[in-house]
């Protein structure tokens, strides 16, 4: 239900959704797999909504979760929250990620800022 909202761009509603489902699963939450999916989803839902810092909070925790940390859209979506947040430290460390684990294309789709700010660096590395 709470992807069909965030599709819909109704983020408030989405968000509520995917809080509801985080409180139904056993604590500590970040043992779970499915924490990974409900908290991918908060954070990309923040981000959409532009609230950077709710979006952070979610995307931080995320990767305590299983899988998070070879999911290149959650290095991704991370990186661009930090962006910002004007983080660039950070934003050039998860974006980077992205990069490494996926290559290129996964910010074909993006908006070009955040490619620019992290393609150049890449290629200084090579």
């Amino acid at each position: 239900m709470g992807d069909s909202l965030a599709e819909a761009a109704r983020y408030p509603d989405a968000i509520a959704q995917y809080d509801q489902a985080l409180a139904l699963l056993p604590t500590p939450h970040q043992d779970w797999e499915a924490a990974t999916w409900i908290l991918a989803a908060l954070g990309d839902t923040h981000f959409l909504a532009g609230d950077f810092e709710r979006a952070r909070q979610a995307l931080t925790t995320v990767m305590l979760c299983p899988n998070a940390l070879d999911n290149p859209f959650l290095w991704l979506r991370r990186g661009q929250v930090y962006f910002e947040l004007g983080d660039m430290k950070q934003a050039q460390d998860s974006l980077a990620s992205a990069f490494m684990l996926a290559g290129q294309e996964i910010f074909e789709t993006e908006d070009p800022k955040y490619g620019a700010f992290i393609l150049p660096k890449m290629e200084q590395t090579k």
